[in-house]
């Protein structure tokens, strides 16, 4: 959390009107999975924050939001061991699109937060899970 804090405090004052912040969260924020709470109380955090920032930025036309992924594939989660395990089974079972996300799914996401598009969303917690809720 000190991180996302500082690293915005840093960057607040090159920011422009029309300017975008885009925090990364997740899912387990809204499906509070058992055995995670200290990764989903630091997700919550960064949900919680993205409010407060897009308040406090909002008066300077700087956007705020953040993008709450599902599982998906990188390295992170192949180093973890989730990807081809019972764990990534049982969420692609529990998911209405089958499938775990690919970073192409978020990184569209994020070129849509971060343009003139999204210009009237501020304060969002978008949800990117293939429908897991």
């Amino acid at each position: 959390m000190l991180g996302l804090l500082l690293s915005t405090q840093a960057a607040s004052p090159h920011l422009g009107e029309g300017a975008s912040i885009i925090n990364i969260s997740s899912v387990v924020s809204r499906i509070t999975p058992p055995h995670s709470a200290v990764y989903t109380g630091t997700k919550g955090a960064v949900d919680a924050i993205t409010g407060v920032l897009s308040r406090e930025l909002g008066p300077r036309r700087i956007r705020v939001n953040a993008i709450n992924p599902g599982m998906i594939e990188t390295e992170g989660t192949h180093t973890a061991g989730f990807v081809g395990s019972e764990f990534e089974a049982g969420t692609v079972a529990q998911t209405p699109l089958g499938r775990v996300g690919q970073p192409d799914d978020i990184a569209a996401l994020a070129v849509f937060l971060a343009s003139d598009d999204s210009r009237w969303l501020t304060g969002e917690q978008v949800l990117a899970s293939g429908g897991l809720r």
